[in-house]
């Protein structure tokens, strides 16, 4: 009788298990990314909110709203400076943190999405309560700086540009965004190479390294800085963006995602600049196809929520 009990037990448990929502076992009990205060996603150059369907931060942010956090989902222009990009941001950051009722948010940036919410932070700390940099080019890309080789003013210049600013334009438009704003391709240019990034550190400082490839201050003003990058262009031989990275990664001489040298990405807190991931994976694009051989990108982005979670952010 008591072996007949003990096994209806286990199958009444196996049918539980079974039923029970996978993420709850995968990732921890409900709340594991209620963080204190709501998380805002900044996209990066050329990027946009959903297109034809398909997320700028594929499947990231319903899996942090999956166990409890705020999530709010940013546009800025495509295409321009980081101080342009910073002060469009800031008018969205102003209106969450009034909506949320909670006064102050959680910014993440992806790419020109590093710069733009460092500026933020810099402008208003008392709006920030974190600035988590993901795969961002502090100190300028080695890309740009290569592309900045075409010589201002010419020919060539303005034909780059005005084809730039055209894939801008229909990304804005196919992105359904309320807001049209001009494309200022040669202002993403002078942001993102080493130049105007060392011209734009001078102003915002804040979280900075101060050595070659080292950490920066954990915290400044009351906010609290993060990063984290990946250093494999090529992750996927179905992912047919690694092409892109791939040719792109050529423009560099150290370690890189493909679009960001390891030693540019770093802010902070480093949780880690050597993911085996590329530039596009590390916002779960292209459509999920990432390596097989690393951390889902989700779960790197459920993890960090959990961090700010745990220090009361």
């Amino acid at each position: 009788m008591n072996k007949n009990k003990t096994l209806l037990a286990l199958c009444l448990g196996a049918g539980l298990l079974a039923s029970a929502p996978s993420h709850a076992f995968l990732f921890g009990s409900s709340g594991y990314t209620k963080t204190k205060y709501p998380i805002v996603l900044t996209h990066g150059m050329l990027g946009f909110d959903s297109i034809l369907g398909v997320d700028y931060w594929y499947g990231i942010p319903s899996a942090l709203r999956r166990d409890g956090a705020q999530v709010y989902i940013t546009e800025v222009s495509q295409l321009d400076t980081s101080e342009a990009r910073g002060e469009q941001l800031l008018r969205q950051v102003e209106e969450i943190a009034a909506i949320s009722g909670k006064g102050k948010v959680n910014l993440v940036g992806h790419s020109h999405g590093g710069p733009t919410i460092r500026y933020v932070a810099a402008i208003r700390p008392d709006l920030v309560a974190s600035v988590t940099s993901v795969g961002a080019p502090h100190k300028g890309s080695d890309t740009a700086d290569f592309i900045r080789q075409v010589p201002p003013g010419s020919a060539g210049e303005t034909l780059l540009a005005g084809i730039v600013n055209g894939l801008g334009a229909m990304i804005n438009f196919l992105s359904g965004s309320s807001s049209t704003t001009p494309q200022n391709a040669l202002g993403s240019l002078e942001s993102l190479n080493s130049e105007g990034a060392a011209r734009f550190n001078a102003k915002f400082p804040q979280g900075l390294p101060t050595t070659a490839c080292g950490e920066g201050a954990y915290k400044v003003n009351g906010v609290s800085y993060y990063s984290w990058s990946g250093t494999s262009p090529l992750t996927n031989v179905l992912d047919p963006s690694d092409l892109l990275m791939g040719v792109s990664s050529l423009t560099f001489k150290d370690a890189n995602d493909g679009l960001v040298g390891r030693c540019s990405s770093r802010l902070g807190m480093v949780i880690r600049d050597n993911y085996r991931m590329n530039h596009l994976d590390e916002v779960n694009q292209f459509i999920g196809l990432t390596s097989l051989f690393e951390t889902s990108p989700v779960t790197v982005y459920r993890q960090q929520a959990n961090r700010l979670k745990n220090a009361g952010l």
